[in-house]
């Protein structure tokens, strides 16, 4: 992130309880021994099992909540505490990330409600997209769901950055790795084309990506981590859909800018200035870390975990777990834990099954305790104000990027990868 993230949200929150030993790597992985009889009951671990089907209805609930008539859905990004409760307005806008994330987090578990869903959702995002007062392709960061409901489309966040472009691409593709229905490798085409014509930098080195488009037209000069990880994740997927091998070229410069961004001590920084060369090493974030070695697969980003696990883990109150950045380490990220989790599992350095246990166990009890929650969503952060370091502070709601970060963790399902066949 080096402006305006893919979220572009002035919240997310993270809540997860780690065990003490599980940064020093000697943390043993949950057995499954706790009592099933009330798995919710005072001092019993919860269920995962039980965990995984609650944060699913959690996402069921969202998504049925605003649906027209012909079958589109969007699910509100946040609910409760301060985007219910406190500003006395009920926040409702969709995050095309947080969509994202939902409908692959359902290809992952599959079953046939689960695709139907993942359809509506993908089926809106294409609606969106085919109804954008431009036309050339592109999504926004977020729409009304109220909006969706009544059959129009209500833009709330009318920029168009890249790595929003990507992650809705993905979704597009593992619809249709899922389904096989054209018209979602269709979409994803359009997005990833906007995306070549409008943010490719290959005249300032290191080449890449930049951020995207305002609202006015004015485009992003600066490069993200970020964005070009989630764009070596996507435009590998479209090679893999389509066999054309210009996708595959297109990932690799993504994938070379992010390497470019690696520092001496293995940290990942967060991009580049305006100028699109100077590196950006204030502050630094979790998702540089860990998506760098999700979305690339390489060993060298190793390091970047081991830098995360060393200086970038919260404490507050009960939980513990990755934190946004360096900026502030005083409260936890829910979805850093999730991907963090995640990148920990897929590593599987001696260590990291019970370190990315004990992660999932912790999210699990902030998803049985933490304020604000229902017992079956994920709240954002442990508690409100977490400062990214980027001009945002994210709080303690419910939210469905946050939920769909831990059931892929907790299914062992990397986002920005298809599914083997």
């Amino acid at each position: 992130m080096s402006g305006p993230s893919r979220r572009s949200a002035p919240w997310v929150v993270a809540a997860a309880l780690v065990a003490a030993a599980l940064f020093a790597g000697a943390a043993t992985a949950a057995s499954g021994d706790a009592s099933t009889d009330d798995p919710t009951a005072d001092g019993a671990a919860p269920d995962p099992t039980l965990s995984v089907s609650l944060a699913y209805e959690f996402l069921d609930a969202r998504v049925d909540q605003f649906c027209d008539g012909a079958g589109h859905c969007l699910p509100r990004s946040y609910e409760g505490g301060f985007f219910t409760d406190l500003p006395t307005w009920d926040f409702t806008p969709s995050f095309v990330y947080d969509d994202a994330l939902v409908v692959i987090a359902y290809t992952a578990r599959g079953l046939p409600d689960d695709i139907r869903r993942a359809q509506a959702v993908g089926d809106t995002l294409l609606f969106v997209q085919e109804n954008d007062p431009i036309g050339d392709g592109r999504v926004r960061t977020s729409y009304e769901p109220h909006g969706i409901r009544q059959g129009r489309v209500e833009i709330t966040g009318p920029g168009t950055f890249t790595g929003n472009q990507a992650w809705v691409g993905m979704a597009l593709a593992r619809l249709f790795h899922a389904t096989g229905e054209q018209k979602y490798l269709d979409g994803a085409l359009q997005l990833a084309q906007w995306i070549q014509t409008n943010t490719a930098d290959m005249v300032r080195a290191p080449f890449g990506y930049t951020g995207g488009q305002l609202e006015n037209g004015s485009s992003l000069e600066w490069k993200s981590t970020e964005h070009n990880s989630d764009l070596a994740g996507f435009f590998t997927q479209l090679a893999e859909l389509t066999g054309d091998p210009v996708w595959g070229e297109r990932a690799a410069v993504a994938s070379g800018f992010v390497a470019a961004m690696q520092s001496a001590d293995g940290h990942v920084d967060t991009g580049t200035l305006l100028d699109g060369s100077t590196v950006n090493t204030r502050p630094i974030p979790l998702d540089a870390q860990t998506w760098s070695s999700l979305a690339t697969g390489d060993p060298r980003y190793d390091t970047s975990l081991d830098w995360t696990l060393d200086n970038l883990i919260a404490t507050d109150g009960p939980y513990q777990g990755p934190s946004i950045s360096d900026t502030d380490v005083s409260k936890v990220w829910f979805e850093g834990s999730g991907h963090l989790a995640l990148a920990l599992r897929l590593r599987d350095a001696p260590g990291d099954a019970d370190r990315a246990e004990a992660l999932l166990s912790s999210i699990r009890l902030g998803q049985r305790d933490a304020a604000n929650g229902d017992g079956k969503g994920i709240v954002a952060t442990s508690t409100d104000g977490l400062d990214s370091g980027f001009g945002d502070l994210y709080y303690a709601s419910l939210h469905t990027g946050a939920t769909a970060w831990y059931l892929l963790a907790a299914a062992g399902d990397n986002p920005f990868q298809l599914p083997a066949d």
